[in-house]
């Protein structure tokens, strides 16, 4: 596995070969085989090889973290808020989607220097289903796993996994 601190230099020199798998899984792969894949692979790396995330926490450092009007009110409990101060505090509104928030820091507030999420027990659906490599329907996303693959070092072993399976050169 890559080292997370290495994953975007390394990343730029796979980035043309990447986008041409992608081409090449778009017509080959059939749908539901390649999900199996991508969740076997997911489930290999995090399950057997115990990838801990933590020792990377780049998601948490670069992208927006959503926030869905469903996971408010755990984490307000969670942090001892109300939902109201608790929006006030950490969230804006989401300029796509109207019921949605975005976390206002990037880094996100609640990652700690040791890497860990300070609200890990009740963190939003989108962090808990991050790298989404589990989620159904992975050929019609190959655009977006390919570019969290200059990112996220889990997502990028699955790539590279996957040109060993379907021998990709």
């Amino acid at each position: 596995m890559i080292e997370p601190h290495k994953i975007n230099e390394v990343s730029k020199k796979y980035a043309d070969k990447n986008f041409k798998f992608r081409t090449f899984l778009r017509n080959r792969a059939d749908p539901d085989n390649l999900d199996r894949q991508f969740s076997d692979l997911h489930n290999e790396i995090f399950i057997r090889d115990a990838y801990d995330c933590s020792k990377c926490a780049n998601c948490c450092k670069i992208y927006d973290t959503r926030i869905e009007q469903d996971d408010i009110p755990a984490i307000a409990e969670y942090l001892g808020q109300t939902e109201s101060e608790f929006i006030e505090k950490f969230l804006v509104p989401d300029k796509e989607e109207a019921e949605g928030y975005i976390i206002k820091d990037k880094p996100c507030c609640f990652l700690e220097i040791d890497g860990k999420c300070r609200i890990y027990e009740v963190r939003p659906m989108v962090c808990k289903d991050f790298p989404h490599t589990k989620k159904p329907e992975r050929l019609f996303s190959l655009l977006n796993i390919i570019r969290v693959a200059e990112d996220c070092p889990v997502v990028f072993e699955i790539i590279e996994r996957l040109k060993r399976i379907y021998r990709f050169k």
